[in-house]
């Protein structure tokens, strides 16, 4: 009976963790104000942990790009600032705001800062790496810039590691397919 118990919990909390979405999670915008994901139902979604003191830092150029390129499409990317890694995002919020659109003229939704690894590992970012929730996309995040595209129904399409660029033919084929397929 034991067995059965521990097999009957599991199946339940892995179909809780399949009925969830990232529009169940809100954030706050970089500005403080509480920034619900499920404003972004219907679009195509990229979510990216961001840092400004980073060698990928200058993906934020890319990110512009490609958020320009598709915006217009029911694309949006979202900076979600973190310090896991390397201390690399020490700043405020003001500050990470100020930088970004000073040094990279970033126009796209910027978060406040969280944690995206360990015990404080904001909520989203526990969605998101839950092997259960994301059999294909799940895992623990390496490193800052590591990019999640969201397809209209805010579910998890693919992963982008850090070393992929924001513009690289995989992650615009990727966008291009997700566009293609919300209109369909």
């Amino acid at each position: 009976m034991t067995k059965f118990l521990i097999c009957l919990m599991f199946f339940a909390t892995a179909l809780m963790a399949a009925d969830k979405s990232v529009y169940d999670f809100t954030l706050n915008s970089i500005d403080g104000q509480p920034a619900p994901l499920a404003s972004y139902k219907g679009k195509i979604v990229l979510l990216v942990n961001v840092a400004s003191r980073c060698g990928f830092t200058p993906q934020y150029t890319a990110l512009e790009a490609v958020y320009e390129k598709y915006k217009d499409r029911g694309f949006v990317i979202v900076g979600i600032p973190a310090n896991n890694f390397g201390a690399q995002e020490p700043g405020t919020n003001q500050e990470i705001k100020t930088f970004c659109q000073s040094k990279y003229s970033v126009t796209f939704p910027m978060m406040a800062k969280v944690s995206v690894k360990g015990d404080d590992k904001t909520p989203l970012y526990q969605f998101l790496t839950d092997k259960a929730a994301n059999p294909q996309t799940g895992g623990e995040i390496q490193w800052n810039f590591t990019k999640f595209l969201i397809g209209p129904n805010g579910r998890v399409l693919a992963r982008f590691e850090p070393a992929v660029t924001p513009d690289s033919p995989e992650v615009t084929a990727a966008i291009e397919k997700a566009i293609v397929q919300a209109r369909k």
